[in-house]
């Protein structure tokens, strides 16, 4: 483009658009925000806008929408994934002191991904992070931080690629900030999974430096060190958590006052459910578009505080029994209690999201309608805590006194705001009458407007003597008298009327006293405004010292939230509450899965199918591992998966869905299930199983529980019971003794039972009836010896000719190979014993002969 054909504002756009590379430039002229170019064609594809040019000659794409309708828009880029410069107008047209000069316009915010307070980008029920990594040269621990602006969440931490990869996908951080000089690294630590899922921001080096990461937050947080946050030893975490900061703070323009703690995350303090098995348990999503989650089964909540607490617990279950039964504790009060529950409830039914409010309000976002919410919310705070104070129980006494006080900034709050009002409230009148004299004369001009218009309208019909006059208003003519224009001739025309406007059928006129009289109220509309701001922002300064009180009661309002979640859930599905011992057992007796228990008992399946539960009891020194076989279909992942359930549900405090249990704290649960190739970074199916089963098998504790599922299928049958057998033995002589469920269909390894002293045989039981399969789904103590796979095959629709065919060609396999040619496996330990105990220095030559005739004879046999 030549230089001449740039106009001053794009000049001036150019600059601005410069200073923010790979952004989205929202570049208000007037009542809209434009966007220009090659951006111009990206949004409007994505929000379905006219595309045009600045001018008929003009080769610059233009797009744009209406000012007030940002919020319309504004989600639509950021769930895009577009990076966002709002450039407002600093000035107004009529306070310019030149008109040919452009006017003021500055970048006010930046808006990303991983730095959004909009409520209409988040979803309510999750968090928003920030992510950031930090790695030094020649070190193989990596620093991460988290952070959540709209909710003041700040994590930190440092660990090795494992650890990294595994926190992240249990934060879900929409946007990542690394160094630009580490991006090879970076992508190398992180899977493409991660990659896939999240936007990654290099910046320049400067924003990670120790120093003044360390300086930045002490100043930040007030201290004289970060030792109260246990984070000082942490050197890459602390550098990775002030480059956060930075960018928030000097980057996207937005203030941090209510960011008051940072924390460490620290995962062996909570159970370890590593990635894959997480996502086969289907605890928060699903690959299946339809299917029910655990998260949906518990979620009760009314809060959005609370939505976003019980999130968390799913993803970080406790093992501090302690900690367990504190939480078990208040769940079984409020059931004791019954009586408190439907009022704390009708409480919380309308308590707003508090955390993400205060982050508006420190960025005066804050509108007149957010204080009312506030204050309003505030209110049932104190009612909850003196329901739970007044109670007769001790614990809610308790919980009631961890509640602080709040009542006096309710009461600034109440004296200021009126009670309520509609969610499209303008800022007049939302100031209560006697706190400031002039703004109530003031509003008692505009109040008294009508009457006095009315009494010039009727004074105004008997001097001219036309009843059908009117006083009407606009923006343009302020107020204006209106008359027929038949009626010209009965005009008694005076001085004071000008003609202003000629329509059709109406003639408008004005008088100097209906001009003065507008000018009066528009005077009176513009003071109201300036004093009603300035009660406002004196209010919102108010709040701002006291935030650091408030934002504890949100978090405890969000787990008495959770807790009643939790209540309703133990009424509903018929839960109990497990017992926690210190023993390595574990002890489920009529176990049931938890979605599947609530897809069976909805109203559509009630009278078809009743839930068959189930009894799990692994005692480490005698029941260690339990073989499980039985037929496709029968329910055996099922068992797994329910297992694994069941022992997070109760380690995050919930009651469970079973009889009865005991459990000894699990440390790491391990499941793999399913089967699915990893083509992209080219795993077949059976390379992914070994690495998943590798992982699990070398990152053994003494307190694991490992869940296995037809390990071995995806190669030859000879080669995969191989595999499965020197697993199980594994398992079975590993100094940390985990407890095993093994699934599978090579029922060879229930003979395991013969020379493995704390391995036992299950099986899920099924009847045949006129060649027709019914499943019971019941666990029988002995193995399966029969996987019914032409049975399944015929269930599911497979063509007569083909079952017909393949029971023939099994029954020719049956008499040419029978089961009992894999006695090779059940005689390995007899063969080995007999191998170890000869005595070959004592042997003659005819004792060897007659040796190597019997084994000779044994495998002939075979």
């Amino acid at each position: 483009m030549k230089a001449k054909a740039i106009t001053p504002l794009m000049k001036q756009y150019n600059e601005i658009k410069n200073k923010f590379p790979n952004t989205i430039v929202l570049f208000q002229v007037g009542d809209f925000y434009e966007i220009f170019g090659k951006d111009a064609i990206k949004c409007s594809k994505v929000l379905n806008i006219v595309l045009t040019k600045r001018h008929k000659n003009s080769s610059i794409e233009l797009a744009g929408f209406p000012h007030h309708s940002i919020n319309n828009y504004l989600p639509k880029l950021i769930k895009a994934g577009f990076k966002i410069a709002i450039c407002d107008e600093l000035e107004k047209k009529e306070t310019r002191k030149k008109d040919n000069v452009i006017l003021k316009r500055g970048v006010t915010e930046i808006i990303t991904p991983g730095v959004v307070t909009n409520s209409e980008v988040l979803d309510a029920k999750t968090n928003n992070f920030l992510g950031a990594i930090y790695y030094k040269n020649n070190s193989q621990i990596i620093g991460i931080s988290f952070l959540d602006i709209s909710t003041g969440e700040f994590l930190v931490g440092e660990g090795c690629q494992n650890y990294i990869n595994q926190i992240i996908n249990k934060l879900l951080p929409k946007e990542i900030i690394y160094p630009k000089n580490k991006t090879k690294y970076i992508k190398y630590i992180l899977n493409n999974k991660i990659q896939r899922q999240l936007q990654l921001q290099s910046l320049e080096d400067g924003f990670f430096s120790f120093n003044s990461s360390y300086k930045n937050l002490i100043q930040h947080f007030q201290t004289n060190s970060l030792k109260g946050f246990n984070i000082q030893k942490l050197v890459l975490g602390i550098t990775s958590a002030g480059a956060i900061l930075d960018y928030v703070c000097n980057i996207c323009n937005y203030k941090i006052n209510h960011i008051n703690s940072i924390k460490r995350i620290d995962l062996d303090k909570y159970l370890n459910i590593d990635n894959f098995s997480f996502e086969n348990l289907e605890i928060l999503t699903s690959k299946n578009e339809d299917a029910v989650t655990l998260l949906k089964i518990l979620d009760f909540t009314y809060t959005p505080m609370g939505g976003r607490l019980i999130n968390k617990w799913l993803r970080f279950p406790l093992k501090n029994i302690k900690k367990i039964k504190s939480r078990q504790k208040i769940l079984d009060e409020f059931l004791k209690t019954k009586k408190i529950v439907k009022p704390i409830r009708k409480k919380l039914k309308t308590i707003y999201d508090l955390e993400r409010l205060t982050a508006k309000i420190v960025n005066l976002k804050a509108t007149p309608y957010d204080l009312l919410i506030l204050k309003k919310n505030l209110k049932h705070i104190i009612d909850i805590k003196d329901i739970l104070l007044y109670s007769k129980s001790k614990i809610f006494q308790q919980l009631a006194k961890k509640i602080r006080n709040c009542k006096k900034i309710y009461r600034v709050l109440e004296k200021v705001l009126f009670a309520d009002a509609p969610k499209n409230l303008k800022k007049v009148n939302v100031i209560k009458p006697g706190i400031s004299k002039e703004l109530d004369k003031l509003r008692h001009v505009v109040t008294n407007s009508e009457k006095t218009i009315l009494k010039i309208c009727e004074r105004e019909r008997k001097d001219t003597g036309i009843k059908n006059l009117q006083i009407n208003y606009n923006n343009i003519l302020g107020y204006y008298i209106e008359i027929k224009k038949n009626m010209q001739t009965k005009i008694k025309l005076s001085n004071k009327w000008k003609i202003k406007q000629m329509l059709a059928n109406v003639e408008r006129y004005i008088t100097e006293e209906l001009t003065n009289y507008d000018l009066k109220i528009k005077l009176a509309q513009e003071n109201i405004s300036k004093i009603e701001n300035k009660i406002l922002e004196d209010l919102t300064n108010f709040l701002l010292e006291k935030l650091s009180k408030n934002q504890p009661n949100y978090k405890l309002i969000a787990k008495i939230d959770v807790i009643l979640s939790l209540v309703r859930c133990a009424q509903k599905y018929n839960y109990i509450c497990p017992k926690f011992n210190k023993s390595f057992n574990l002890y489920i007796k009529g176990g049931r899965h938890p979605v599947i228990d609530f897809q069976i008992n909805s109203e559509n399946n009630s009278k078809i199918f009743t839930y068959v539960s189930n009894d799990i009891f692994l005692k480490r020194e005698k029941k260690q591992i339990f073989l499980i076989t039985g037929p496709n279909m029968a329910g055996k992942s099922a068992i797994l998966r329910q297992t694994a359930i069941i022992i997070l549900m109760a380690q995050l405090g919930s009651y469970i869905p079973a009889k009865y249990a005991e459990i000894g704290i699990i440390e790491q649960i391990f499941l793999r299930v399913g089967a699915s190739d990893n083509i992209s970074i080219g795993e077949s199916t059976f390379m992914r199983e070994m690495n998943e089963t590798a992982s699990i098998l070398n990152n053994i504790s003494e307190r694991s529980l490992i869940l296995l599922d037809e390990i071995g299928r995806g190669t030859s049958t000879y080669d995969g019971i191989s595999i499965a057998w020197a697993i199980i033995e594994f398992l079975h002589n590993h100094p940390k003794k985990p407890l095993v469920l093994f699934a599978t269909h090579y029922h060879e390894l229930n003979n395991m039972i013969n020379y493995y002293k704390r391995i036992r045989n299950l099986s899920l039981s099924v009847k045949k009836i006129n060649n027709t399969l019914i499943y019971t789904r019941k666990l029988l103590p002995y193995g399966c010896q029969n996987s019914y796979g032409i049975n399944v095959a015929k269930l599911a629709g497979i063509p007569s000719l083909i079952i017909k065919r393949a029971n023939k060609i099994l029954s020719f396999f049956e008499q040419i190979q029978p089961l009992q040619n894999l006695n090779i496996y059940r005689n390995y330990k007899l063969i080995t014993n007999f191998f170890c105990q000869l005595k070959i220095k004592q042997l003659t030559l005819a004792s060897s002969i007659t040796i190597l005739k019997k084994i000779q004879l044994f495998f002939n046999k075979q």
